[in-house]
């Protein structure tokens, strides 16, 4: 492909509402334009980046066995309905109704349709196991659209599914696609880590991400160096703790303790540990149909409450903070809140590092008092772990001690069981002619995303710098003096040569001063340059590695063979 011939709108200017240099330099690059709050057009070098992406994820894929489809965009909000996710999902899903008034949604995924897909299509156990995807356009109404790519409210998403007869079978595809996926993010050339996930809206009892590893990320992840665990800060467990304090001793009793609300001052006030303190945080979950419920989480004061987690433990669609008087209402009194003697209309969790814990303090449920001596050896009720993990917690599983880094997800992936196939009605007839329901898992991979992804991983002060699959081009040459017939001519000649054999060439050939294309290469980022300049005269052309720009002389004997070895 010429310069000349292609729409590349390069530009200086920093897009205002850029503060990613993936959002920049794709914007500046001319890869993408936007047109809309989240909404971005995919100009000839983004697509062709885009398209790349698309194939290494495709190619990966039908080596696993796994066989693509494609799904309406629009979707029969009835299918949600059923399902449940209708309501759970949240303002995120765009909801409308067409001419006859009937409900729609745009998919921000796909798993009631590809249930629906695969109910009407496979009847028995003979069929399966199946895994079927689809790359193609999702929507999800972001309340806030930033970084450009990276949260948009329109998006390219692989999302995969599969379907099975067996848990054991479903499990035996999940540990395939894993590796599949670190097939695909290590051609892409990415730094990744796997991690533990919260499955979120889409449901079923365990998920793993794919983060790529990078300090402009969205999400926290805890990582251990000494061994391969890696988690979301969502779902991220650790190794029990232990404190080198000695406890308190005391007999159990209520306490006078004026105006000491909070762990800091509880602390000073008994001059003990926090991890002896019991700390009571106070939400408002709330359910389906307008249906919510006053919740007392509890657990160590030397920890802090993970609301993702406290909200899976109690199966709501979210948590909410309680006004001052919805708080009194419920009879809590702020400070002096504690596990024991609370109203029965109040659900307690307790967190699993309270559980049997003795020579606590909490509060008393009462204004100016607390409740020392404490022991829940036996105490009922709903343990769950709703801790956040800190850095320097010890690994669950080498001892280790874990660490924050930032990551970007780009894939997730999830055993859902029967999450969607029972709500749906999709069954298959088993070798004895009995009904039952399709065991799913479900897979996705942010293609779009992962432009920026790359370039957060990989770019410098000047510009972009993609990765050999990833690459809108192999190779760019650059004419230095497009009024020198010699340079000109050789250009053609290599240009020419290069693409017979089927290597991707860029030939810059505009008139322009040689700095500014230089400025344009380094910020498109191909990752080789071919200079064809005054050195010519000496039998030698220069070639420019992107990364780094490093350069070296090739002599111009052999020069096609010479290139495509570098490259």
């Amino acid at each position: 492909m010429r310069v000349t011939q292609l729409l590349i709108p390069t530009t200086k200017e920093t897009p205002n509402d850029a503060t990613l240099m993936s959002h920049i330099y794709l914007i500046r690059g001319g890869f993408i334009g936007g047109v809309g709050s989240g909404l971005y057009n995919f100009l000839p070098l983004g697509k062709r980046v885009l398209d790349k992406i698309r194939n290494v994820v495709k190619e990966e894929l039908d080596r696993a066995g796994c066989q693509e489809v494609s799904l309406g965009f629009v979707t029969p909000a009835s299918l949600w309905q059923e399902s449940g996710r209708y309501e759970k999902y949240g303002k995120e899903l765009l909801r409308f109704k067409d001419r006859k008034n009937n409900d729609f949604v745009l998919g921000p995924t796909h798993e009631e349709m590809m249930v629906n897909l695969v109910k009407q299509s496979v009847k028995s156990y003979k069929a399966l196991p199946l895994n079927l995807y689809q790359i193609n356009l999702k929507f999800r109404d972001e309340i806030r659209p930033r970084f450009g790519l990276m949260r948009g409210r329109e998006f390219l998403m692989k999302d995969g599914y599969s379907f099975h007869s067996s848990e054991a079978d479903m499990k035996r595809e999940f540990a395939l696609m894993e590796e599949t996926y670190k097939k695909i993010f290590t051609r892409l050339g990415l730094e990744f880590r796997v991690v533990e996930a919260d499955s979120g809206a889409i449901g079923g009892s365990g998920s793993k991400e794919f983060m790529v590893l990078a300090q402009s990320g969205e999400d926290t992840i805890a990582v251990c160096d000494e061994c391969e665990y890696g988690a979301n800060i969502e779902a991220a467990v650790r190794a029990p703790k232990k404190c080198g304090v000695a406890p308190p001793e005391a007999d159990f009793a209520k306490f006078y303790t004026p105006e000491t609300t909070t762990i800091e001052e509880l602390s000073r006030f008994f001059k003990v540990d926090p991890f002896y303190l019991i700390k009571c945080v106070a939400k408002k979950a709330l359910y389906d149909d307008g249906v919510s419920k006053v919740v007392l989480f509890a657990l160590r004061g030397s920890e802090m409450l993970q609301e993702v987690k406290a909200c899976n433990a109690v199966d709501a669609n979210e948590l909410v903070e309680l006004s001052e008087e919805e708080l009194a209402q419920s009879g809590l009194i702020a400070g002096f809140m504690g596990p024991i003697g609370l109203p029965d209309s109040i659900k307690l969790v307790l967190d699993e590092m309270l559980r049997d814990g003795n020579h606590l303090i909490c509060g008393a449920n009462e204004r100016e008092y607390h409740q020392i001596g404490v022991d829940l050896s036996g105490f009922e009720g709903l343990y769950k772990d709703i801790a956040s993990v800190q850095e320097g917690d010890s690994c669950l599983h080498c001892g280790g001690a874990l660490r924050y880094t930032k990551g970007i997800e780009v894939g997730h992936i999830f055993q859902l069981g029967t999450r969607y196939s029972e709500p749906l009605k999709a069954e298959y007839l088993d070798e004895n002619g009995k009904a039952k329901p399709f065991v799913m898992g479900t897979y996705g991979i942010g293609v779009s995303r992962l432009l920026a992804a790359i370039i957060e991983q990989h770019h410098d002060e000047k510009g972009c710098i993609w990765t050999k699959e990833s690459a809108p081009f192999a190779l760019e040459i650059i004419v230095s003096n497009t009024k020198d017939e010699q340079q000109s001519a050789l250009a053609e000649e290599i240009y020419t040569a290069l693409r017979s054999k089927g290597v991707e060439v860029l030939l810059d050939d505009r008139s322009e001063r040689f700095g500014f294309k230089m400025k344009d290469f380094e910020l498109i980022g191909v990752p080789s340059a071919l200079i064809i300049g005054k050195n010519i005269e000496e039998g030698k052309v220069e070639l420019v590695k992107r990364d780094g720009l490093v350069s070296e002389l090739l002599d111009l004997s052999n020069i096609v063979e010479r290139v495509m070895e570098r490259l």
